[in-house]
């Protein structure tokens, strides 16, 4: 293994496809935390815990450009930590995915993650903008959603291992496994604590966009990643001349 090369490829992926997560949640995903926060403010003067004054605006619109200008270092930041989980687990896992060349080997396994790190967990805990739900149960939510990502992962590792214990149609007794394994988890796990108090078009609205700006993240950590191990195939040893 071209250690260099790999860490090199690993980082650049996750950083590009970070980037381009934090431009699309910019475009997508902004404009109803906008909408959310607006209808917050309101609630906030209705109940007079804030007053509708100058100064609250020139305060309120400080914090949202600076919460926007961050965006997308946060997501290229983001996006490399995530990335170099992807890149071990690929670099682990690789001869073991279905393809014909590390692009499609890498495609492969942004799905598979996609789907158990994040799309199964999002339909447990659906993403809600930032002003729903009770500031005193945050840790809480954050707690069941990492908790139901932890084992949706660790289950479809351990399946995936099981699954190389079979041979051909077998195979499939792990991916019914897993399912089987998944519903019960999703059966168990507690619901979410909040109501919401939002509207549910712009709470389903958002949730969409969440969605888009997510997959646009797996899906170019995939094909960057696939695309650079294709080129400078750190796999291989460097040959060593005496």
């Amino acid at each position: 293994m071209k250690t260099s090369y790999f860490i090199i490829i690993v980082l650049l992926s996750g950083a590009f496809a970070g980037l381009i997560h934090g431009t699309v949640n910019f475009a997508l995903v902004e404009p109803y935390l906008d909408q959310a926060i607006g209808i917050e403010n309101q609630n906030l003067f209705e109940s007079g815990e804030e007053l509708d004054t100058p100064e609250f605006w020139v305060e309120y619109e400080g914090y949202r450009v600076w919460q926007k200008s961050g965006q997308i270092l946060a997501g290229v930041v983001l996006g490399t930590s995530v990335g170099a989980l992807f890149g071990i687990v690929f670099a682990l896992s690789k001869n073991s995915l279905p393809g014909n060349n590390y692009l499609k080997k890498s495609l492969t396994l942004a799905g598979i993650m996609w789907f158990t790190m994040y799309l199964i967990p999002f339909l447990k805990y659906p993403a809600n903008p930032p002003t729903v739900g009770d500031a005193e149960t945050i840790v809480l939510r954050a707690i069941l959603y990492l908790s139901f990502i932890a084992i949706s992962g660790i289950g479809a590792l351990v399946f995936f291992k099981l699954s190389k214990k079979f041979q051909d149609n077998k195979k499939l007794v792990s991916l019914i496994g897993y399912g089987v394994f998944i519903f019960a988890v999703f059966y168990i796990m507690p619901e979410n604590p909040d109501e919401i108090s939002a509207p549910m078009d712009l709470v389903n609205e958002f949730r969409l966009m969440s969605v888009l700006g997510v997959s646009s993240f797996w899906l170019s950590v995939g094909i960057i990643l696939g695309v650079l191990w294709n080129k400078v195939e750190p796999h291989k040893e460097t040959t060593q001349y005496s």
